[in-house]
């Protein structure tokens, strides 16, 4: 029997070699082929993880031998350090969503590379204030995703009881405050304002009244050196929070930058009105429904006396990392243009109440009547159309943006804790420009 297997060839234990190192050898072809990237973004919440979610798995399945694994990473800084962490140790993910206020750290990180260094991108169709607000030295380094703006939210059932005609909310800090002595006089026990002391609202009414919050064209045509919170435009911010504080009309958990806890004093009925991003709009009308009372949206109150100069995007980006493979540079990048393109923004839009960042998801959502049916949305959408991009709406660039931010809501605290408005600005100011030169020591 031995003799006989053999006879049928001796070589018949090599051909069944051949064929199994040929399998091993297809195998790992096919594992070789096999392009597997990790996005990793900063929402922990099922409504946009789960969407985000369902759109790496349609990638997934429209590309074979690709995967999209989509992670929650925490919080804009948690997911940032982490990602740095993660290089150093050879192990980054492909794409990563930033925070526009992180953008400069990003860059001086080392970590990323810009999305035109993998492929020549097209982003004629994303809408030019976005893309302002993500070009640094003439480049757009990162694929805009989730963009927001701030608006004036207000509870209409309460106007009417205070006799406020809500087809027509204040517009003005003035207007503001106006608005609130009226509803104070009615008595009906509620706070007017809900807000937070926010840095990202100092920066909205900053560019609002056509004032680069620093020097270096914003830092955007060289590293600031110098800022101009302690200047006419920021006494201007400064005090209306005081106004707002001295009258008993002003409302917060007493946090820094707490815009979930001012949503949520004004989703539960207990503020007239709150100022805050477009992406909290759908939290926010689902929080109004809840709470029995119907919800408008009027553009932001800006200083009295200017002329509006635009709002400044917020939100975040799609960053590439540097430390991929050619094939997952390529795939994260595809992936990003895909999460972005014009049916997924105009859907993310109707789920959040971010921005749809391209021209091509506005007109479609036009053609789709959701303006028509979604009337809040328009405000936004129109606040931000008119935004004609310049050095102050661009936005601020530094590295030390994140410590900027903290400084400018502590000055506004200590406002509202019963320091002046020249004393808190004052101390903000020294205290920026010291945080700068300090992070620019590292680049000179």
């Amino acid at each position: 029997m031995k003799q006989t297997r053999q006879i049928h060839g001796a070589a018949q234990p090599l051909s069944r070699k051949i064929i199994t190192l040929s399998l091993l050898a297809l195998g790992s072809v096919a594992v070789a082929q096999t392009t597997t990237i990790e996005f990793w973004h900063t929402f922990g919440d099922a409504k946009r993880s789960d969407w985000i979610a369902a759109r790496a798995d349609e990638y997934t399945k429209a590309h074979p031998g690709v995967q999209v694994k989509a992670v929650f990473r925490g919080d804009s800084n948690e997911t940032l350090q982490s990602t740095i962490l993660a290089a150093r140790q050879n192990k980054a993910p492909a794409l990563v969503q930033v925070d526009g206020v992180a953008s400069q750290l990003a860059l001086d990180s080392g970590v990323f590379q810009p999305v035109s260094s993998i492929k020549n991108v097209d982003f004629s169709d994303y809408l030019k204030p976005v893309v302002s607000y993500y070009t640094v030295g003439g480049q757009v380094n990162s694929v805009p995703f989730n963009s927001s703006s701030p608006v004036l939210y207000f509870n209409k059932d309460l106007m009417v009881k205070a006799g406020l005609n809500p087809k027509n909310p204040p517009t003005t800090f003035s207007g503001v405050l106006k608005a609130c002595a009226q509803f104070d006089a009615a008595k009906l026990g509620i706070k007017c304002v809900a807000l937070t002391p926010y840095s990202w609202l100092f920066e909205q009414w900053m560019s609002e009244q056509n004032v680069a919050l620093l020097n270096s064209g914003n830092g955007r045509q060289g590293r600031p050196t110098d800022n101009n919170i302690n200047s006419a435009a920021g006494r201007k911010i400064y005090q209306f929070y005081k106004d707002l504080q001295d009258r008993g009309e002003l409302t917060n958990t007493g946090k820094l930058a707490d815009t979930v806890g001012t949503n949520a004093i004004f989703g539960s009925g207990k503020a007239l009105m709150t100022i805050n991003s477009t992406a909290g709009l759908g939290n926010l009308l689902d929080a109004a429904k809840q709470s029995g009372f119907q919800m408008g949206v009027g553009v932001l109150p800006i200083p009295d006396g200017v002329k509006r100069n635009g709002v400044t995007i917020g939100g975040a980006s799609l960053w590439v990392a540097k430390g991929v493979s050619k094939p997952e540079a390529e795939t994260a990048l595809d992936f990003a243009l895909y999460l972005t393109n014009t049916a997924n923004m105009a859907s993310w839009h109707k789920l959040t109440g971010y921005y749809p960042v391209r021209t091509s998801s506005v007109n479609l959502l036009r053609k789709q009547g959701w303006f028509s049916s979604s009337p809040l949305q328009i405000v936004a959408f129109n606040q931000l159309l008119n935004t004609v991009p310049n050095v102050a709406n661009a936005g601020p660039l530094s590295g030390a943006t994140i410590q900027t931010r903290t400084i400018i809501e502590q000055g506004i605290q200590k406002v509202l804790s019963g320091q002046s408005v020249a004393s808190a600005l004052s101390s903000a100011s020294d205290q920026v420009n010291a945080a700068l030169a300090d992070y620019n020591k590292n680049f000179k």
